[in-house]
């Protein structure tokens, strides 16, 4: 298991300090305003500002590993006119990720509405302040201006949209992993949700099968939808479906959770770590969300710099105690 982190160029006291706790790779988004060399008629996801992005991350040190950002997908994912166009612009992603040799996209089917909280300041251990999600707050039954979307609309959305990209994913050689709705309940606003359930998960593998059609393995989300997550790990591990896991936990139901510190949620995150272990998983895995510590702000909730700092060093201290125990049996 290779461990990695997310943030974007311009370069900041954050890259050093994840560089000195010995991560080499890094989970890209795109670019922004740093990217000066930009032209009018480039998107963040051509050819060009992919190049430079790659270019800068090696510059600080660090090998690309996974795109964890996308083009605009609303209209594909609710079957909307001009779904065609949007999902052109996903096949000019991935076959620029082939060739720069950038392997795994994590993506999602969350339409509207993304990762979705109703508090970013709750106090937990030792002042800490983390995320959390309450469904009976008000504001989660407001619909949006689609009005209702439901789950079979977004099967037949899906199954459009990996029909059209799965062959030009194979040709890049790129892998597509899916990431979880967050939180994964279904509806949301009005909003159908399907990537929330292990077997709504089998189901998409099972959708258009092919090597690349796989998994985002976050922990937080999956381990809402089971009570035993090492299983699931193991389900989709034989399979060789997961491509890439965020690495965290929460303390809660699907219905009311706040995130935790990776050391005091409710999952069995050394078990998880055999799990991995025995599939024989060798990918890419980021810390994901964090609480914001003493001495950090809140302006970024879930991704303060202290808090990352904390998760990196333990999860490094799991993989060495778990993957010393297959040497020694």
């Amino acid at each position: 298991m290779k461990i990695a982190e997310v943030f974007g160029p311009p370069t900041s006291p954050l890259w050093k300090m994840v560089k000195q706790c010995g991560v080499d790779y890094v989970v890209g988004t795109f670019g922004g305003r740093w990217d000066k060399d930009r032209q009018p008629d480039e998107k963040p996801w051509s050819l060009g500002p992919l190049t430079r992005l790659k270019k800068a991350y090696e510059e600080g040190g660090f090998e690309l590993a996974v795109i964890e950002a996308r083009p605009p997908l609303n209209k594909a994912k609710l079957g909307l006119e001009g779904r065609d166009a949007e999902i052109d612009q996903v096949c000019d992603l991935l076959v620029n990720m082939g060739k720069l040799g950038v392997p795994v996209w994590c993506y999602e089917w969350m339409p509207v509405i993304n990762w979705s909280r109703t508090s970013t300041d709750l106090v937990t251990r030792g002042g800490a302040l983390v995320t959390g999600f309450d469904y009976a707050d008000p504001r989660n039954q407001q619909p949006t201006e689609y009005g209702t979307v439901t789950e079979d609309q977004l099967w037949a959305s899906l199954k459009y949209f990996l029909d059209r990209v799965i062959p030009v994913a194979e040709k890049a050689k790129v892998k597509l992993a899916m990431h979880p709705d967050d939180p994964p309940i279904s509806p949301l606003r009005g909003m159908g949700r399907i990537m929330r359930s292990i077997e709504n998960y089998q189901r998409l593998l099972d959708l258009v099968p092919s090597p690349v059609n796989g998994i985002t393995l976050c922990q937080g989300n999956f381990t809402l939808m089971t009570n035993d997550l090492p299983a699931a790990i193991r389900q989709f591990g034989k399979q060789k479906k997961i491509f890439f896991v965020h690495f965290r936990d929460v303390r809660g139901t699907k219905e009311k959770f706040q995130e935790t510190f990776h050391d005091d949620g409710m999952t069995d995150m050394a078990a998880c770590m055999r799990a991995y272990r025995d599939i024989g998983f060798d990918g890419i895995c980021r810390p994901d969300h964090v609480p914001t510590m003493e001495g950090d702000d809140n302006s970024r909730p879930s991704y303060s710099n202290i808090g990352r700092l904390f998760a990196i060093g333990y999860i490094k201290g799991l993989i060495q105690a778990v993957y010393s125990e297959k040497a020694l049996s």
